[in-house]
């Protein structure tokens, strides 16, 4: 059909342009009814051909490019979706594993902690038992050597005072005698520094 009338309008043209060229013309040609119907022929041609064109390849070309993006765009959307829902539950898994961590780490470490306080606890009732014992034992060696230190000093004193007689004298002197007076010499430093 659109053959048919490309073969009438040709035949129109040539049947015109021999009518004008056989006329005189003056002025625009594009204004000049005569040739009117020779440029709609070739606006019809060109036009149509310019139609035929885009439709056949062009637009189909950009109609498939278009829809190609349109479904690339809605898969990358559709995949950042997922990858967005697989980050969030990866974000939830780790903030539970971490609040998790957390709490196993404070278990551990209040476990820890009673622990070092029983150990601790334990060492000082020991040690502290120990300090008694070691107090008790000293106090007893001390009342131990209060109680036997005179009688000691005592009897140093007797063995030097005869010894020291002895060399200034040159008697031998009776140890009794100066038991006595060194027992009496004693008793009464102790009234004096003991206040009995």
């Amino acid at each position: 059909m659109l053959l048919r009338l490309f073969f009438h309008l040709i035949f129109l043209n040539f049947l015109f342009i021999g009518l004008v060229e056989s006329s005189e013309s003056s002025g625009m040609p594009q204004l000049n009814p005569e040739f009117w119907l020779s440029q709609i022929f070739w606006l019809i041609i060109a036009f149509g051909l310019l139609f035929i064109v885009l439709s056949k390849f062009i637009l189909p070309k950009i109609s498939e490019n278009l829809e190609g993006r349109k479904s690339q765009i809605l898969e990358n959307i559709e995949a950042a979706e997922k990858q967005r829902e697989t980050s969030e539950n990866k974000i939830k898994e780790y903030e539970k594993i971490i609040i998790d961590s957390k709490n196993e780490a404070k278990n551990y470490f209040s476990k820890a902690r009673e622990k070092i306080l029983k150990d601790i606890d334990k060492k000082r009732e020991t040690l502290k038992n120990e300090i008694n014992k070691e107090i008790k034992k000293t106090e007893k060696e001390i009342t131990d050597l209060k109680n036997k230190s005179p009688e000691k000093i005592n009897k140093i004193a007797i063995e030097t005072s005869s010894n020291l007689v002895k060399q200034l004298i040159g008697v031998e002197v009776n140890n009794s005698s100066i038991s006595a007076i060194i027992e009496d010499t004693s008793k009464k430093v102790k009234e004096k520094n003991y206040d009995i």
